[in-house]
């Protein structure tokens, strides 16, 4: 092809503003969909931290994946199925920081508990002693 088969100005140059010699161009309208209501919410950060915290029966791990499903269906556009899987997100995320904290809680109580048990009913309780390991284990045998 010779430069003669192309409409280009002449004083229009790669070097030069040519923004004049070029016409307007006509409006593009970009039809966002319902923007009145807001989308679901996803649940991601709050369900990888349960699914990397104790993640007891996998809870968090299934928060996890139905963020994910809910992210994917909100960028798909289907608002109805992402509401969905952010509900069931939500409330796997509840049930995952509710065993999330209770269990450490009830580590914490029974170390108490025990300690409190062994000071009242032996006196002083030597742990690191020469007698420690073995009288401590003395406790736990019938």
């Amino acid at each position: 092809m010779d430069n003669h088969s192309y409409n280009v100005l002449s004083d229009c140059t790669p070097l030069t503003n040519c923004k004049l010699a070029r016409k307007p161009a006509g409006a593009t309208v970009v039809n966002m969909g319902n923007t009145e209501k807001n989308p679901p919410r996803d649940y991601l950060l709050w369900s990888l931290c349960n699914t990397f915290y104790v993640n007891f029966c996998c809870l968090g791990f299934m928060a996890l994946l139905y963020s994910i499903k809910a992210r994917d269906q909100k960028t798909l556009g289907n608002l109805q199925l992402a509401q969905e899987c952010s509900d069931k997100a939500k409330w796997y995320n509840i049930l995952a920081a509710g065993w999330n904290l209770l269990i450490p809680l009830l580590v914490i109580a029974l170390l108490v508990l025990l300690l409190v048990h062994l000071g009242s009913s032996q006196g002083s309780f030597d742990f690191l002693g020469e007698d420690g390991l073995r009288n401590f284990m003395n406790l736990f045998s019938w």
